[in-house]
C-alpha cells in the first residue's frame, strides 16, 4: 500500500498542472500568422492530426503523426472541430488518459482493483461525452440561427449583392458559431478554393442536416442557374418549419429522456455514495463466482435499456 499513496500523489499532481496547460491553451492568444493559416485551412486548431506538417509544429507532433495514420485519429479531429475545441487530438487523447487514470487509482483506493479498473474504462470515455454534448450544442445553436442567416441571404441577393459579397455580410452582423464558420468561407474563397468547395467544407464541420440542404441548393443554383434569392427564401420556409417540428417532438419528449438519463445514473450514483460512505459494503457484488456475473449481467442491461429509450425518442424529422 505503501505505492498507492504515490502513485495518486503523483496523478493528482499531473492532472492539476494538465488542467492549467489546458486552461492555458483555451485562453491563449496565440501568434497572429498561425492562426491565419489554420483559419486559412478552414479547419481550426483540432484539424491538425489531419496534417503532419501541423502535427510537426505541435508540442506532440509525434503523436499527433500518429494518430493522423489511423482513421480514429482523423475522426476525432473531425469531432473537435465541430465541438470547436482549441485541442489537438494528441493533447484530447492525453487529458483523457489522465482523466482515466485518475478515476482508476481512486477507485482502486477506497474499493478495490476491480472497481478502479471499472472506473477507469468509464473515465475514458467521460470526455468523449463531453466532446459530443458540446458538438452537439454547437450544431442546435448554429441550426436555430440558419433562418436568419437564410434572411439575410435573401435580403443582400435581392439588394443586388452577389454570393461572396452576401456571405461577408453575414460574418459581420451574424453572431458565433454562423460568423465563424462563413468566416472561414470567405478566407477559403480569397485563397482562390471556389465558393462551391468552401460551402461544402462549412457543411461537413457544422454536420447539420439543415445546412446540407441550403447548400445543395446553392451548388445546384451554381452549376443549372435560376433565381437564387426565391429558392433560398423557399428554402428558410421549410427550414423554420423543420426547426419548430424539431422542438415541439423535444418538448414532447422530455420526460421520456429525462427518464432515461436518471433510470441509467441512479444505480452509478448510489453505488458510489455507499463506497464513498462505507467502503467494502459493495465487495460482495466484486467477489469471483455468480455475484460477478449477475453485477456485468445488470450492466448490460443497463446499457441496453438505456439505448432503448434514446432509440424510442429519437425521432427524425
Amino acid at each position: 500500500m505503501g505505492t498507492l499513496p504515490l502513485a495518486f500523489a503523483v496523478l493528482v499532481a499531473g492532472a492539476v498542472l494538465l488542467g492549467f496547460v489546458g486552461l492555458w491553451r483555451l485562453s491563449a492568444v496565440e501568434d497572429p500568422i498561425e492562426a491565419r493559416l489554420r483559419a486559412y485551412g478552414g479547419a481550426g486548431t483540432a484539424v491538425a492530426a489531419d496534417d503532419g506538417r501541423a502535427g510537426e509544429r505541435s508540442r506532440f507532433g509525434g503523436l499527433n503523426r500518429a494518430l493522423a495514420r489511423i482513421s480514429m485519429g482523423q475522426g476525432l479531429a473531425n469531432r473537435l472541430t465541430r465541438a470547436d475545441v482549441p485541442l489537438t487530438a494528441a493533447e484530447f487523447v492525453l487529458l483523457a488518459a489522465m482523466v482515466a487514470a485518475l478515476l482508476a487509482v481512486i477507485g482502486w483506493l477506497r474499493v478495490g482493483p476491480l472497481f478502479g479498473i471499472l472506473l477507469g474504462i468509464a473515465g475514458m470515455f467521460l470526455p468523449l461525452l463531453y466532446l459530443n454534448y458540446r458538438a452537439g450544442k454547437r450544431r442546435q445553436k448554429f441550426t436555430n440561427q440558419l433562418p436568419d442567416v437564410l434572411t439575410l441571404l435573401v435580403g443582400a441577393l435581392r439588394a443586388g449583392y452577389g454570393v461572396t459579397q452576401a456571405i461577408d455580410m453575414l460574418v459581420d452582423r451574424m453572431a458565433k458559431p454562423a460568423s465563424v464558420e462563413f468566416g472561414r468561407v470567405m478566407r477559403a474563397v480569397r485563397l482562390g478554393v471556389p465558393v462551391t468547395r468552401a460551402l461544402n467544407d462549412m457543411a461537413d464541420r457544422a454536420g447539420s442536416d439543415d445546412l446540407y440542404l441550403v447548400v445543395t441548393a446553392m451548388n445546384v443554383q451554381a452549376e443549372l442557374g435560376g433565381n437564387l434569392a426565391q429558392i433560398l427564401e423557399t428554402i428558410t420556409e421549410t427550414v423554420r418549419e423543420r426547426i419548430r417540428i424539431k422542438r415541439e417532438i423535444r418538448t414532447l419528449t422530455a420526460q421520456q429522456r429525462g427518464t432515461g438519463y436518471i433510470l441509467a445514473g441512479l444505480p452509478i450514483a448510489v453505488g458510489f455514495m455507499l463506497s464513498m460512505i462505507r467502503p467494502g459494503y459493495l465487495d460482495p457484488l466484486f467477489a469471483p463466482g455468480m455475484m460477478r456475473l449477475v453485477l456485468i449481467l445488470a450492466v448490460i442491461m443497463q446499457v441496453v435499456g438505456f439505448l432503448i429509450i434514446r432509440k424510442i425518442v429519437d425521432i427524425e424529422v
